[in-house]
């Protein structure tokens, strides 16, 4: 009997797949994986743990046994918490019944905002460098990723002309980040108040990623595209508690917009999820409660780490911007005659630091390299002296 013909599984996968690279970010932490010897400024996530009240929330919930399913649109007393939360920080009113839901993080908010609206040939707007997953997750949804460069000189803000350059009659949605994963940019307000006027004049949605809006530096405040006029109606706002409360494992994020928006993300998340995980929804609630007191020292104290990295970094002769927010860095290397991604492997291999290519969020951020300031301080120190070391060495 002839031996049966073997499968070829690369054929039976998904085209769409095929066009979607694997996270940079990802792969090169493969490499560090196992290394006591690493000082990891890589990851992007706080060094401390939740905040005890927050987690000791959690505990009490399963101590009294609840594991159950929640509602798909999750609980109502944290979608309750969600919306005088959003209205304090984003002075906009959201109903808690039809106009919010709770997801597993923000990326799956992205997702399913993406799936909600996307046809095959649509076109998406967003600005790079950016976060790794927006452009993926995009092409997943049969989306047409569209990125507009920002640029250093610009402190990697993005300029409404440049938008407006980007838009054609298949242009569907706009996505924001500010502050920004990976450059901490800021949006200033003249620019997103025309990128508000583009949005309404060409019909656009617009899916804004708040992840970082609590972590400002140097009194900064944070404004968001949702409270210009004709924005609201428009407007997916995405919000979560991984960066500000600490609680990058918990895996629980939100998404606020018009009723037929949420009601089409429900009808995805309810047969992907069903629902986000109970106990960190209810550890969720009680971060709500706490609020500014829970993430205002770990606030103060990245500010410090950014002012003592961002000087650092210049004094070597590496150009770097003084990011407005979030917890990263976003330094030019080019003064050491590498891209990012080489800095990063040499760097590794010679001093056991470890920094992301920049290369990862877009071909944009070739020339630099991500360095996350969410580490313990002394560890800080180390890194920089080692990165001086190296620094010099090459650009001599």
């Amino acid at each position: 009997m002839s031996l049966p013909k073997k499968m070829n599984l690369e054929e039976k996968l998904s085209t769409q797949l095929a066009g979607v690279p694997r996270s940079g970010i990802r792969d090169f932490f493969e490499l560090v994986i196992g290394r006591s010897d690493v000082i990891s400024l890589g990851v992007g996530e706080p060094d401390k743990p939740t905040p005890w009240p927050i987690r000791e929330a959690a505990i009490r919930s399963l101590e009294k046994g609840q594991t159950s399913y929640t509602s798909n649109l999750g609980l109502e007393s944290l979608r309750i918490g969600i919306s005088g939360y959003v209205e304090k920080h984003f002075f906009t009113t959201y109903d808690p019944k039809t106009e919010i839901l709770v997801t597993v993080g923000v990326s799956e908010g992205l997702d399913l905002a993406f799936r909600a609206v996307l046809n095959p040939g649509d076109e998406v707007i967003f600005h790079q460098p950016c976060y790794v997953s927006y452009g993926p997750s995009i092409t997943l949804a049969y989306g047409v990723p569209v990125p507009v460069n920002t640029r250093l000189e610009d402190n990697f803000a993005l300029r409404a002309s440049d938008v407006e350059k980007a838009i054609t009659p298949k242009s569907k949605v706009l996505v924001l980040n500010f502050p920004t994963n990976p450059t901490g940019a800021i949006e200033p307000t003249e620019e997103l108040e025309k990128i508000a006027a583009l949005c309404v004049k060409h019909d656009l949605l617009c899916f804004t990623d708040e992840i970082y809006s609590e972590l400002l530096y140097d009194g900064r405040q944070h404004k968001c595209i949702v409270e210009y006029p004709g924005m609201r109606e428009r407007t997916v706002l995405l919000h979560g508690f991984s960066k500000a409360f600490a609680m990058t494992g918990w895996r629980l994020g939100y998404a606020c917009a018009p009723p037929l928006l949420i009601a089409a993300m429900m009808k995805i998340h309810q047969y992907s999820m069903l629902c986000a995980p109970i106990m960190s929804q209810m550890a969720a609630i009680e971060a709500l409660h706490l609020g500014e007191e829970a993430y205002e020292p770990m606030r103060q104290s990245y500010e410090e780490r950014r002012n003592f990295v961002v000087k650092r970094l210049n004094e070597m002769g590496l150009q770097c911007f003084n990011p407005g927010g979030a917890f990263y860095v976003f330094p030019d290397v080019s003064a050491t005659r590498m891209t990012g991604r080489e800095f990063a492997l040499k760097l590794l291999e010679e001093h056991c630091v470890a920094v992301v290519p920049g290369d990862a969020f877009g071909p944009s951020g070739n020339t630099c390299v991500r360095c996350c300031y969410a580490t313990a301080p002394e560890l800080l120190v180390k890194a920089m002296d080692a990165m001086e070391i190296f620094v010099k060495k090459y650009s001599a």
